[in-house]
C-alpha cells in the first residue's frame, strides 16, 4: 500500500492550487479516513456530496492559533445548512449566523445559547421576526421598517429583543468575488443613517448589541481583506461615538476566500492576524469589553467538502471526447460555471477512484458533462484525466460551501443528490 498526498495530475489546469487535503491511497481518494468507493457504497447512490470532518475541525483550529484570542469565530450556516455539519461546527466555534428561519431552526437544535446566534437578512418575514425575537438571538435589522415591526411584535409579545443594526458601510471589499457593502445595497442600513437610528432604538428600549459590518466575500487578497477591517473598526468606532450605551457585540464579517479556480492561491492569513492584533490594541478603550466576531461560512468548509457523480457514457463528437455522468448543473450549479461566474472555468477535477494516470497513453483530453438537456451542464471542460469508462467515479473538489442547497435540484426532475459526513 502506497500513500500519496498530493494533487491529482490536471495537466489542462496546471496553475490550480494543490488539492493536497484529501489523502490518496493506493491510487484512490480518501474521505474521512475511507476510500471514496466505500463512502460512495455508504451513501447508497451516486451523486452526492461528502464532507470530512476533521477537515473542518483542522480549519478552525488553525484560524484560532493564528487569529488573535480576542476574536469569536462563528460559522455562518448559508454556507452549508447540512444539520450535521451545523451541528459539529457549533461545537468547533463560538456562535452560528443564520439568514432564514428555517437556518435558525438548525442552529437551535444544536442547543447552542441564542445569544451566540445572530439573524441577518434584509427580507425577515414577520414570522422571522417573532421566532427569532422568542428565541431571543441577536436580530441584525436592515432598515428602519424592521425595526418598527420588531418593535411592535416585542410590545405584543413581552420580550425586549437582542437587537444590532447591519450597517451598509461607505466602503467595499476590493477585489472581492462579490460585494456585500459600499454605495446602494438592499443590505443594511446605510452608515450616514445608523445615528438617527440608534437614537430611535434607545427610546424603545430594545437591547441594543452593537452592529453587523459586512462588505464582501470570497477574498483571496490580504491587503484588500487588511484594508475592509481596518475601515470596519474605523467606522464602529465613529458610530459608536453616537450610541447612548457601550457597544457589546461587533461583527466585522468574513470575506476570507478559498482558490477554485486556476491562478488561484490559498489566502495568506498572517498579516490580516498580525492587523487584527493592531486594531483590537488600538480600539481597546472602545471594543475593549465588547465580543469581536468573525463570520465565517465558505472559509470554514468549502475544502472539506467533494461532489461525486459517476460516469455513465463517453462519446466522441467530432474529434472531441465527452464524459457523460449522472451529475450536473441541477447538484452542482457553481461548479457548472452559473453561480455568479461571467467567464466559465473549471473548478479542481479528478478520477476519484483512479487519480493518477497509469501511463501517458492512459489520459486523454475530456470534457465532463451532466445528464441535462441543455448546453450549460459542464462540470469540467477541456481536461486532461485518466481514461474514463462507465462506473467511474467524478470528483470536484472544493464543493463544501455553497453546493447542493445553492443549485436547482428540482431543474428536469433528476434525482436528488445526497449528503454524506464523514
Amino acid at each position: 500500500m502506497t500513500t500519496n498526498n498530493s494533487a491529482p495530475n490536471i495537466k489542462s489546469s496546471p496553475q490550480h492550487a494543490a488539492m493536497d487535503q484529501f489523502l490518496i491511497v493506493d491510487n484512490e481518494l480518501q474521505i474521512g479516513g475511507l476510500p471514496l468507493t466505500e463512502v460512495a457504497a455508504r451513501a447508497g447512490q451516486t451523486p452526492f456530496y461528502a464532507y470530512d470532518r476533521a477537515l473542518m475541525s483542522e480549519r478552525v483550529s488553525s484560524l484560532r492559533q493564528q487569529l488573535p484570542d480576542a476574536i469569536h469565530l462563528h460559522y455562518a450556516i448559508k454556507a452549508n445548512p447540512m444539520p450535521a455539519v451545523v451541528q459539529h461546527l457549533a461545537q468547533q466555534t463560538d456562535g452560528l449566523d443564520v439568514a432564514s428561519l428555517g437556518e435558525l431552526r438548525v442552529a437551535l437544535d444544536t442547543g447552542i445559547e441564542p445569544q451566540n446566534i445572530s439573524f441577518a437578512g434584509p427580507g425577515k418575514s414577520n414570522d422571522d421576526l417573532t421566532a427569532a425575537i422568542a428565541a431571543g438571538v441577536i436580530i441584525n435589522m436592515e432598515s428602519a421598517g424592521e425595526l418598527d415591526r420588531i418593535t411592535r411584535i416585542a410590545n405584543e409579545t413581552g420580550h425586549r429583543p437582542r437587537v444590532a443594526i447591519r450597517v451598509n458601510p461607505d466602503f467595499e471589499l476590493k477585489t472581492s468575488g462579490m460585494k456585500m457593502g459600499g454605495g446602494p445595497k438592499p443590505f443594511g442600513v446605510d452608515a450616514e443613517k445608523v445615528p438617527a437610528m440608534m437614537q430611535d432604538v434607545f427610546a424603545r428600549d430594545l437591547d441594543f448589541q452593537g452592529f453587523h459590518i459586512f462588505c464582501g466575500s470570497q477574498n483571496l487578497k490580504a491587503e484588500a481583506i487588511i484594508e475592509a477591517q481596518t475601515n470596519t473598526f474605523e467606522l464602529a468606532q465613529r458610530l459608536a461615538e453616537s450610541a447612548a450605551a457601550p457597544i457589546q457585540w461587533l461583527n466585522i464579517g468574513g470575506g476570507l476566500g478559498v482558490p477554485y479556480f486556476p491562478g488561484e492561491e490559498r489566502l495568506e492569513l498572517a498579516p490580516i492576524a498580525d492587523n487584527l492584533d493592531k486594531l483590537l490594541s488600538e480600539y481597546h478603550n472602545s471594543f475593549g469589553d465588547s465580543e469581536i466576531v468573525m463570520e465565517l461560512g465558505r472559509h470554514l468548509v468549502a475544502e472539506a467538502g467533494l461532489y461525486v457523480c459517476e460516469v455513465v457514457d463517453r462519446k466522441e463528437s467530432r474529434g472531441e471526447v465527452f464524459i457523460v455522468t449522472n451529475g450536473g448543473l441541477h447538484h452542482h450549479l457553481a461548479a457548472s460555471g452559473n453561480f455568479g461566474q461571467v467567464i466559465r472555468k473549471n473548478y479542481p477535477v479528478c478520477v476519484g477512484n483512479k487519480v493518477h494516470p497509469t501511463s501517458e497513453e492512459d489520459q486523454e483530453l475530456v470534457s465532463i458533462v451532466g445528464p441535462l438537456c441543455t448546453p450549460l451542464d459542464i462540470l469540467a471542460n477541456k481536461v486532461t484525466l485518466p481514461k474514463m469508462q462507465e462506473g467511474d467515479l467524478v470528483v470536484i473538489y472544493q464543493s463544501g460551501a455553497y453546493g447542493m442547497t445553492a443549485s436547482p435540484q428540482g431543474f428536469l426532475s433528476h434525482p436528488a443528490a445526497v449528503e454524506v459526513f464523514c
